[in-house]
């Protein structure tokens, strides 16, 4: 090939080549611009993910981790755990006072470089990535303690990148705010120890029975081994689990030097004794509902929500449980008598909320005369079958309303227990507030003139109805409101109960008989504390004198003898005491309140949607039963004295002579069948 032939091809060679390297360069450029398009993503994603990271953050450093949520606890008359409602299961407590051995035992265990670290331990970290690619997969965490804190104190979302950045964050934000021994103190006082139970405290008091500050190190090391696998290591359901974490505590603490072998091989030989104590259940129940309406008109929303609130009652537990039991049972044998004509409740299987129930019912309401505090209350016989409460519902009250028509004459001076009375019947005009109202007594008869006290003790309506003329419409309109029973009709048939009350207003007004004529407002809340221990309600203090020591004596002594040889008299309660029955028409409610000097108690007996119980359904027979039962359990810590006639008082007649035998007759003829 020529020279000019070579010349020619090398340079078509080299224009060829020419031509092909600004493409090459221009694909290279391409390249380049995907690989920036694609890493100013990434950046931008990570810059995206950790300002919203921030943002996140930022709200959440305004929460305070010392505003640790708490249960509300309810407490009994002597200040013992009665309930406990809304919150977590926790008793906040100072660091000071928990045991050394817990915090040592916890720091071993969960973050041995606590007081090195900036709330993010880098060390931590990188043995946790190096095990973890080890194992090839993840088995060990590296959350510092003052992270697990951040996790329990704020929600952060779930296990993703975000979460783990955010706690890093706020735990960063937290170390910066808060020294060491307030984050420690926020932190035991946060933490789960299984079954249901959060912080310390709580946990050794439900585990080991005595307060944090008294663990021993065997205990404390294995509340600290709780901490990663609560539920499954609970002393309560695996104690056999609890005894190795306790080990495995005690080991990592001699690794640390926190405790010598010695010192770890006698807590690992130590007995452990689990606490036999629980808490009381998170119950229902018709106390508890009126509880929680009581807070409801007392405190603000916002307080009842924040939990941690102790609340102090009156309530005494072991004489609620007696009312209980003592209402259901004795209902339970009047179902069981031949031919009772109801459904039973134990033919009953359902609930029945807001609506009647099928099966007879009842209420019970004890008051402490000497403050008004309310030591028991049902309001029916099973609060899960049905939650309305019957000791607030309003009935027609019948005889039970005729101490007070009594009372009301006494003062008015027209009448004295001695005051001779017709119980024949009443003529046509003879009454000034009802003329045209003549009433008979529900037994049919009529025994002639009597002391005016027999009217009460007997229960004759012809009677009660003259003494409450001679008294006035007024005058006992004024006496029973002066007790504190509202809503009395202008109507002459109050004479005889004709109109509704509640159980719990009854039972109240009685108590100014034992207590000279003093009327005490009812209350089931004594005080409240908040979580800081500060009282943010407390009971008021209402009484005031309703009627004269001597008029309450003399009805006094008129209701004891109800129950000696009136329409009580078949009462197995043995102790000084006084009553009244009360039946109404046709037999739909049976009434019985009565008191000693320390104790009120009434008792109601129905039916929901008002019928005859059963034939001659009295006071006496259905609702006196229990009303004997919680009295008689109620003598161990309310024992029943003699009454005391006020000093300086004369009866200005009455007395308990033997009656004529007309009368004892009729008294042994179905208690004188005057209710």
């Amino acid at each position: 090939m020529s020279k000019r032939k070579l010349a020619s091809k090398s340079k078509t060679n080299s224009r060829s080549k020419g031509a092909t390297a600004p493409k090459r360069r221009a694909s290279g450029g391409l390249g380049w611009k995907r690989r920036l398009f694609f890493l100013s993503l990434l950046v931008g994603g990570a810059v995206c993910a950790v300002y919203a990271t921030w943002a996140s953050f930022y709200d959440l450093t305004r929460l305070e981790i010392e505003a640790i949520p708490q249960r509300t606890w309810i407490y009994d008359c002597t200040g013992k755990p009665f309930s406990r409602r809304a919150g977590e299961d926790r008793i906040v407590t100072p660091i000071d006072k928990v045991s050394k051995y817990f915090i040592d035992a916890l720091l071993s265990r969960e973050d041995s470089r606590f007081f090195s670290h900036c709330g993010v331990d880098p060390i931590g970290i990188g043995r946790a990535i190096f095990r973890n690619l080890i194992n090839l997969h993840a088995r060990e965490g590296a959350s510092t303690l003052t992270q697990q804190l951040a996790r329990n104190s704020f929600d952060l979302g779930g296990k993703n990148l975000h979460r783990k950045l955010l706690e890093a964050f706020v735990a960063l934000r937290i170390e910066r705010n808060r020294s060491k021994a307030q984050i420690l103190e926020s932190y035991v006082n946060r933490i789960y120890f299984g079954s249901g139970m959060f912080g310390v405290e709580t946990a050794s008091r439900a585990y080991f029975g005595k307060p944090s500050a008294k663990l021993t190190l065997g205990e404390a090391a294995i509340l600290a081994g709780l901490i990663r696998s609560p539920n499954r290591f609970s002393p309560f359901r695996n104690l056999e689990g609890a005894l190795k974490q306790r080990d495995t505590v005690l080991e990592r603490m001699v690794l640390l030097g926190k405790i010598s072998e010695a010192q770890a091989e006698r807590a690992k030989a130590q007995k452990v004794t689990v606490s036999t104590w629980r808490p009381p259940a998170a119950g229902d129940g018709y106390a508890i509902g009126l509880i929680e309406d009581a807070l409801a008109l007392n405190l603000d929303t916002d307080q009842i929500a924040e939990g941690g609130l102790r609340i102090f009652t009156t309530l005494d537990p072991a004489l609620q449980k007696v009312a209980e039991a003592a209402l259901d049972a004795e209902l339970t044998k009047v179902e069981q008598r031949p031919g009772y004509p109801h459904p039973t409740r134990a033919d009953f299987g359902g609930r029945t909320d807001g609506v009647p129930t099928p099966y007879l019912q009842g209420a019970v309401v004890v008051l402490d005369n000497a403050t008004g505090g309310i030591r028991a209350i049902v309001g029916g016989r099973n609060y899960a079958e049905s939650t309305n409460n019957r000791a607030y519902a309003r009935r027609p009250v019948g005889s039970t309303f005729k101490p007070f028509v009594y009372a009301a004459a006494y003062a008015s001076g027209q009448v004295t227990p001695s005051t001779p009375i017709s119980d024949g019947p009443i003529a046509h005009r003879e009454l000034r507030t009802a003329p045209n109202w003549s009433p008979g007594n529900s037994d049919g008869t009529f025994k002639g003139i009597l002391p005016a006290e027999e009217g009460l003790i007997l229960s004759r309506n012809t009677m009660s109805v003259r003494v409450g003329d001679r008294a006035g419409l007024d005058a006992v309109r004024k006496v029973a409101e002066e007790a504190g029973i509202s809503g009395v009709p202008a109507f002459p048939s109050i004479f005889l109960g004709a109109f509704e009350a509640s159980l719990r207003e009854l039972v109240s007004a009685y108590t100014i008989f034992p207590n000279g004529g003093v009327r005490r407002q009812p209350f089931l809340i004594d005080h409240v504390e908040d979580s800081h221990g500060q009282t943010i309600y407390r009971a008021p203090t209402l009484e005031y004198h309703a009627l004269s020591p001597g008029i309450c004596w003399m009805v006094t002594d008129g209701l004891q003898k109800v129950m000696a040889r009136g329409t009580a008299a078949g009462a197995d309660f043995r102790k000084p005491a006084a009553g009244k029955t009360g039946t109404t028409n046709d037999y739909k409610d049976a009434w019985f309140v009565g008191f000693t000097r320390t104790l009120t108690c009434g008792v109601w007996v129905g039916l929901d949607e008002p019928k005859t119980i059963v034939a001659h359904g009295y006071g006496a027979a259905l609702a006196l039963p229990v009303w004997c039962d919680v009295m008689n359990a109620a003598q161990d810590h309310y024992p029943a004295r003699s009454f005391r006639q006020p000093d300086g008082f004369k009866a200005s007649g009455g007395s308990d002579k033997p009656l004529p035998s007309r009368v004892l007759n009729s008294v042994r003829h179905l208690f004188g069948g005057g209710e």
